[in-house]
């Protein structure tokens, strides 16, 4: 999976290199800023100067491209392609909700299928 982030400063990764990503999670919006990338080929650290609000979350990958602007609006644009889930809690809500579709899903099949909680028919009266 495709990560893009778009960052306020100017850095310069190569394509190729492997990264490591520190991210903080406000837990009120969902939202992640990054505080900091570790370029782990050349050693190069990049670090926001703020504290950590939220829970953290690490994540590791390659840079699949790399854009710096240059000039009033100051930005960079990484695409990093994510090792592992990689995804962190940016994505756990999007995992939550999947995983809520498919406990819906199973207990539809179980309703269809007349389920485990169903009240036993009575056993018909014998006669001989």
């Amino acid at each position: 999976m495709d990560r893009r982030l778009v960052l306020n400063a100017h850095l310069a990764v190569a394509r190729g290199h492997r990264v490591d990503v520190m991210e903080a999670v406000d837990e009120e919006s969902g939202r992640a800023s990054v505080l900091q990338i570790v370029d782990l080929d050349s050693g190069i650290r990049f670090v926001r100067d703020e504290t950590a609000r939220g829970d953290v979350v690490r994540w590791s990958g390659r840079v699949l491209d790399c854009t710096v602007t240059i000039g009033a609006g100051t930005r960079t644009v990484l695409t990093i392609d994510v090792e592992g889930d990689g995804a962190g809690a940016t994505n756990a809500r999007a995992a939550l909700l999947g995983a809520d579709a498919a406990v819906e899903a199973a207990k539809a099949e179980a309703d269809r299928w007349g389920g485990s909680d169903g009240v036993p028919e009575p056993a018909p009266d014998r006669f001989w």
